[in-house]
């Protein structure tokens, strides 16, 4: 007998070779439906005939279960069947780890990437909670990459939606609790990271392609009060030339916080003046928050009463009367069910209608947790086994229902103590097709509760984070995490959204923030303001270089986005993604790469005026000056000079990065001619490539209306070939600017495109950096000889 009773015998268990690289294994009751998580994973319908995994079951005394990598014997998973523990509401699991260097499991802000294996506890469970260290965050993410001692490198998804905790121990050790449903392990072999994370969203969905607008800076606050205000804010950016696509409206553009409404008195004219930023190139999104009051006068609150007329709320443990709590609109609130298919069309519905009001482009979802202020709804939750569990895993309060809704609610598929953390995931795909049916392009969709498979549909920030020098640091770790998480498009408020932040810390943060994913400064009400036009002229210009050179390398962005939607790549990852055999940088999380050739080194203390920077193995060269690194430093930290106006930048040799000359906007910049900057490793060589459509039309993948160049350098010759040719956007399109890093002489002869290039076009320095002029149709197979 286990210690919180109710066992449950016999347990079964199946083991599905899925892959050759994946393998599932599940244990659960053979004669009791339990809760599953509602994921469609597809499973081939044959076994995998050739596997690079073994299992092994040693039926002894404690009858144990391994997994094993086949080129090398590693042991990646090895449970005590014996000491498994399966009961009503308490089932348990342990596994050794191959070795300490274990990332992922969320959402919670670590102290670092690398995990704590001394006895470390994260309970996993949807929350409203600004970020603190050990807290349950806004979404779940069950999963984790584990690198093994020999470099190879693999990763296990526990698919499980119900309120739980891991336990990470130095044996190494991972143990595994949770109150419901089943033990459901999917297991990715690798070997490389970058293979786990495409086995892996390979499985739960590719992240979905963002639209490019949305790659350009954002700005919001929490706030504003008033239209006036929002446009001051937008005039002092548009004075001062900072790049800048989005605008965002949080819930005080609404009606007394009444979604698919706007306050006509504060922020009278807004329609027409969403229509003026449209003018000038820019994009606006809205807030949205899943819950609406059911106080209105009758008659007077469409959404609400057509809610009520179909039948969609969250229910009480009647499973008939609506759950009501109490969050931001007057009087109470009801909770839409997003998990019934009626719940979808109503919302969608509501949303497209909306569009006709205020011509939006993308749709911010918050608290989606779902939030309620209250401990339960009304009048509280009934003591049972639901409601107070005889285990409570390691979460905020040791409460299922603190600042949510009672875990006995009645959802369509079920008690809300099995959905409640699928809740955001189970609001996205609706929004996200609603967006796509009103706005007629590519979604954008932002949401703060995630589940496994939420990139699909949703990108993420970091939550309510505040205004302090370790927040920096920990938007990275973040950052990795979400890209591991198959979310790659993730960022933190820049500057800070809690407490009033400073001018140092705002203008690095800026900075860092400048090579977020989604980038976007955001700011909670009642704290000063910190938009990066406010600070004065010095601040603004140090801004506006910064995010210029953003603009700078956003194909690069761009294109490692169609990476990720096509094959599963991630966007960011840390240096021990790329560098797998180089221990010290298994624990390395304050510099980060984008893709596999641009690395980022922020400051992150306060007054610091030079940078620590570990350089791998590899050639890498200063992205200002094309200076390359000393060899003496390689494997090692240098200290690199980091004055207020810079962020340290490096681009590693062996790589090809596109580049666009940038403007304030991406509608502007996205006419603007082309380069390459091209970093060869120590063989001369190097290679990349560019993706380029419309930039927001629906499945131009898909629908082969694209453009793909793939580029390589060898031996002095740079050749290009036109993969596709599928959008005629790119005729007007040119290529003026190639520079090329690492060159060991200076070339007598640069012949592009069989004509011989000199004088004023061609520049050449003592660092082995040339630069040349030309003007070339991006149609056009770029071919460069160096002789």
């Amino acid at each position: 007998m286990s210690l919180f009773g109710n066992d449950i015998s016999p347990v079964a268990m199946d083991v599905e070779f899925q892959t050759k690289d994946r393998l599932r294994f599940k244990i659960y009751d053979p004669n009791s439906q339990r809760f599953e998580v509602p994921l469609k994973i597809e499973a081939p319908s044959t076994a995998a005939a050739e596997t690079n995994y073994d299992i092994e079951f040693i039926n002894n005394s404690s009858f144990q279960f391994k997994i094993i990598r086949k080129s090398t014997g590693t042991v990646l998973w090895e449970t005590s069947l014996e000491d498994l523990i399966f009961s009503k509401q308490y089932l348990q699991i342990t596994t050794t780890v191959p070795s300490t260097s274990v990332y992922g499991f969320g959402e919670h802000e670590h102290p670092s990437f690398k995990h704590n294996m001394n006895f470390v506890s994260y309970g996993m469970f949807a929350r409203d909670e600004p970020p603190a260290t050990f807290a349950n965050l806004y979404g779940v993410h069950p999963f984790y990459m584990c690198i093994e001692s020999d470099s190879n490198t693999h990763g296990i998804l526990f698919l499980n939606a119900n309120a739980q905790d891991v336990t990470l121990s130095p044996n190494p050790s991972l143990t595994f609790r949770t109150i419901g449903g089943i033990l459901d392990f999917y297991v990715f072999l690798g070997p490389t990271p970058e293979n786990v994370i495409q086995q892996y969203t390979e499985a739960i969905g590719r992240p979905h392609f963002p639209a490019y607008w949305s790659l350009g800076f954002q700005l919001s606050r929490y706030g504003y009060g008033s239209i006036d205000v929002l446009k001051e804010t937008v005039n002092r950016m548009q004075q001062y030339d900072i790049p800048y696509d989005v605008q965002h409206g949080d819930i005080d553009y609404m009606d007394r916080h009444l979604d698919f409404t706007y306050d006509k008195e504060n922020y009278a004219g807004l329609p027409e003046y969403i229509q003026q930023l449209k003018k000038d190139g820019m994009h606006y999104v809205i807030i949205l928050d899943p819950f609406l009051t059911k106080d209105e006068a009758p008659g007077t609150y469409r959404p609400y009463e057509l809610g009520q007329e179909m039948g969609i709320w969250v229910n009480n443990s009647d499973g008939l009367t609506p759950a009501v709590g109490k969050a931001w609109p007057p009087g109470d609130s009801v909770f839409p069910d997003y998990t019934n298919p009626r719940t979808a069309d109503w919302w969608i519905q509501m949303c497209v209608e909306f569009k006709n009001v205020l011509d939006y482009d993308g749709i911010w979802i918050d608290m989606n947790e779902p939030a309620n202020f209250g401990t339960g709804q009304l009048p509280g939750c009934a003591p049972n086994d639901l409601n107070n569990p005889p285990y409570v895993p390691r979460i905020l309060d040791y409460s299922l229902a603190q600042k949510t809704l009672c875990p006995d609610s009645k959802t369509y598929l079920g008690d809300h103590y099995n959905t409640h953390s699928l809740f955001g995931w189970s609001e996205t795909a609706p929004t996200f097709i609603a967006v796509q049916e009103a706005t007629k392009k590519r979604a954008f969709v932002l949401s703060r509760s995630t589940f496994v498979g939420s990139g699909k549909h949703a990108g993420h920030w970091l939550g309510d984070n505040f205004s302090l020098w370790k927040d920096m640091h920990m938007s990275i770790i973040g950052m990795l995490e979400f890209n591991l998480f198959g979310i790659p498009y993730i960022g933190a408020d820049i500057c800070g959204f809690n407490l009033d932040t400073t001018y140092e810390l705002c203008l690095r943060w800026m900075q860092l923030g400048s090579f977020y994913p989604f980038s976007r400064n955001h700011n909670a009400i009642g704290n000063k303001e910190q938009d990066p036009a406010v600070f004065g002229v010095e601040f603004a210009e140090i801004s506006r270089s910064t995010l210029l050179i953003r603009y700078t390398l956003l194909p690069y962005l761009y294109t490692l986005f169609f990476d990720s939607h096509v094959h599963g790549n991630t966007v960011v990852r840390g240096l021990m993604h790329e560098f797998t055999s180089d221990r010290q940088t298994h624990g390395i999380d304050k510099a980060f790469l984008w893709g596999p050739a641009l690395m980022i080194a922020p400051v992150l203390q306060e007054g610091a005026r030079s940078v620590d920077v570990y350089f791998p193995e590899a050639s890498w060269f200063d992205y200002y000056t094309g200076d390359e690194v000393p060899i003496s430093w390689h494997r090692k930290y240098g200290s690199i000079d980091a004055p207020l106006d810079k962020i340290p930048l490096f681009l590693r040799g062996g790589y090809i990065l596109p580049t666009q000359a940038p403007a304030t906007t991406t509608t502007v910049s996205r006419l603007n001619p082309f380069g390459l900057i091209i970093a060869l490793d120590k063989q001369g060589e190097a290679s990349g490539s560019l993706f380029w459509d419309d930039g927001d039309s629906i499945d131009t993948i898909e629908n082969e209306v694209y453009f793909l160049a793939k580029y390589t350098f060898s031996e002095g010759q740079l050749r290009t070939k036109i993969v596709k040719n599928g959008y005629r956007g790119v005729d007007s399109l040119i290529y003026n600017t190639i520079q090329v890093l690492g060159l060991t002489s200076r070339p007598y002869a640069i012949i592009v495109n069989g004509k011989v290039i000199c004088g004023e076009d061609l520049q050449y320095q003592a660092n082995g950096k040339l630069t040349l002029q030309i003007s070339i149709p991006i149609t056009q197979e770029l071919n460069i000889i160096l002789q």
